[in-house]
Order: structure tokens, then sequence, then C-alpha cells
């Protein structure tokens, strides 16, 4: 049985493919065998011509950060001049402006601020929680979840249980970028070990709150330091009872950062993506990411993806080149001339049962 015939029996059944099957379709498969069998798992949840979508915000509420990555654009040092921390007037000022444009959902995102406790955080998310009752909310990622515990010497099961008590629903799977140590060593060493983040995030999944996983692609990561990523993904999916609800794959922006570079082609993302929906068996919602890829992102809905974000405003990636666009009627049209009938749906993901 040849590779593509192999791969497809797979996805028909169910089960997983092997790393070496991925790989090797990656790179010796054309564009249209990877885009044929990703629809086919893609099928496997969901209608091909059906897509939905959220129009939501990621509010950045202080870019004062101490892990210093080197494709961060964004993070200012304590006691740099640009360096800032909202307050939650100044949040809510953020959270009004998105709930104008018809948006429902937040999503939080900062930095490594090294006086932040994990009660700090968790007054903020209930106090603009309180302000809009209408509205729901993605807070912190699993990365300054982390480091904030770290910060108020507590272990992660007492961190999560604090956010929990305090109303928080979900904690994103923000802050992986590539999960494989060696590549966090070159480029964030004052982060955390892939094991560490697994740690953390299972805490957050048994303490009853929902989480996400993430990656970011087109740094200067291996194939193979790709494939990690998506093995100890899966792993980790299937030790926890398939309870991260979507994956979401967004490509690294070069600009006004140390580490440089050049954006990957579309084509790349595409083809990318198209794995991770054939890879991640375990996964019923794979998204894709108009925040970094504009509309050229909407092509991977035939290449897998099933879910798209309108972002209203995202620093961190705004900072590193990405252009964000509120004609969401012109964005959705790219969507529906693709051939996709698009649905605005619940904030909430479903998982696989």
């Amino acid at each position: 049985m040849n590779l593509i015939a192999s791969i497809k029996e797979c996805i028909q059944a169910g089960h997983p493919v092997t790393v070496e099957q991925a790989k090797e379709l990656y790179e010796s498969a054309t564009d249209d065998e990877i885009q044929a069998l990703s629809l086919i798992a893609k099928a496997r949840f969901h209608k091909l011509d059906e897509a939905t979508y959220l129009i939501m915000s990621i509010v950045n509420y202080t870019n004062i950060c101490v892990a210093k990555c080197s494709y961060c654009s964004f993070y200012r040092l304590p006691h740099d001049k640009e360096g800032y921390l909202l307050s939650e007037d100044d949040v809510s000022r953020k959270v009004s402006e998105l709930k104008s444009l018809g948006g429902t959902l937040v999503g939080f995102n900062g930095g490594f601020h090294p006086k932040l406790r994990i009660e700090d955080y968790a007054k903020l998310f209930r106090g603009i929680r309180t302000r809009f009752p209408t509205l729901e909310f993605y807070e912190m990622t699993v990365a300054e979840f982390m480091f904030s515990c770290k910060v108020s010497r507590i272990t992660y099961a007492e961190g999560a249980r604090i956010l929990k008590d305090s109303g928080t629903k979900w904690v994103t799977g923000g802050g992986a970028e590539i999960l494989n140590d060696s590549f966090r060593k070159r480029h964030s060493p004052g982060k955390y070990s892939v094991k560490d983040y697994f740690d953390a995030q299972k805490e957050i999944l048994d303490c009853g709150l929902g989480s996400t996983a993430t990656m970011v692609i087109g740094f200067d990561e291996s194939i193979d330091e790709r494939f990690d990523h998506l093995n100890v993904l899966r792993d980790f999916q299937s030790m926890n009872h398939n309870n991260l609800a979507s994956f979401l794959c967004w490509t690294y922006k070069p600009y006004n950062n140390e580490l440089g570079g050049a954006e990957i082609p579309t084509i790349e993302y595409l083809r990318w993506l198209g794995i991770c929906r054939i890879f991640l068996h375990n996964f019923r919602n794979i998204r894709t990411s108009v925040l970094t890829k504009n509309t050229d992102a909407l092509i991977a809905l035939k290449y897998g993806a099933n879910d798209f974000d309108l972002p209203t405003e995202d620093e961190v990636t705004q900072k590193a080149g990405a252009s964000i666009s509120r004609e969401f009627d012109a964005i959705l049209k790219v969507a529906s001339d693709l051939g996709f009938k698009v649905r605005h749906r619940s904030p909430w993901p479903t998982r696989i049962q």
C-alpha cells in the first residue's frame, strides 16, 4: 500500500498516523494530495462547505515582561519608559470598543510581569466580568499563568483554583510557540520546559477550567521540531480525555524584534495546517489565523480548518507587523466566495465527546 492510501485508511478509521508518515507526506506529497487528505480528516467532524467564526479582541493589559524572547516585538522590561500596565478602567474601554463592534469574546494576554501575583489577575478579570456580563472571556495564557504561579510561590493546582474560584472559565494555550526544548533554549530560555508547560496545562484542565492548543511556525524551527510539537500535543490530548477544545496555528511575524527573518509563504502555512488536521486526529476544531495571514488564512478552510477569528486588536502581533481589518463583511465575503457557508458561533468550542 502506498503512502497516500495508507494515510487515507488511518484517517477513515480514526486512527493516528505516525510521525514518519506525516513527515514523508509533508515533504513529498503535492498540495492537492495534502488538501484532499485534510478534507477527509475534517469530514469526520464537520460539513465541508461550512465554517464558523468569532468577532473577538485580544486585550494586552501589560507589555512588561522579563522573558526576553528573541521573537517578540511587544515586550518591554521593567522601568522601560515605554512599559505599561493598564488599569481596570483602561481595559474596560478596550472591551467596550469590542462590544460596539459586535464582538462576543475577549482574550487577555500580557507578559511575565514580575510584580503581578495570581490574585491580581483574578481581581482584574472578576472586575471586567462584572462590568460586561453578556461577554465571554479567555483569561490569561498558560505561559503567563505559569510565571504568575511561580512569582506567587504557589503550585499550579493552587493557581488554577484561585482563578476558578474568582469566576474564570478558560485559560488559553498561548505561549506555546514551538513545544521543543532545543527551540526554547535558543529563543525563549526564560520561559519554561515543554514538560513544565504541560504540567501546568494539566492542572488547569484537572481544575475544571477549559483550555486550548496553539502553535506558531515560521521562526527558524526545523521540520523535526515542528513534528515534536504536534506529537507531544497529540499525546497530551489523548491522556487528558481530549479536553483541549481547539488547535490554532498561526505564523511568526518577523518585524521589530531581535530574531528578524522573513515571513513564510502562504502555501507553506496551508500545507502545514493540512498536516495538522491529518495528524491531530483527536482534535475536533482546527483554527486558521486571519490575525497573521489576513484573508489568505481563509484558504485554509480548504486544507482542513473549520474555524477562524475576526480580531479587532492584538498589540502583540501588530507590533510584529500584523495588520488588522475591521471590514468584517468583506472578510466574510471572501470565505463565501471560496464556497463556505459561514456562521457566527458560540465562544465555547465543542469538544470531542
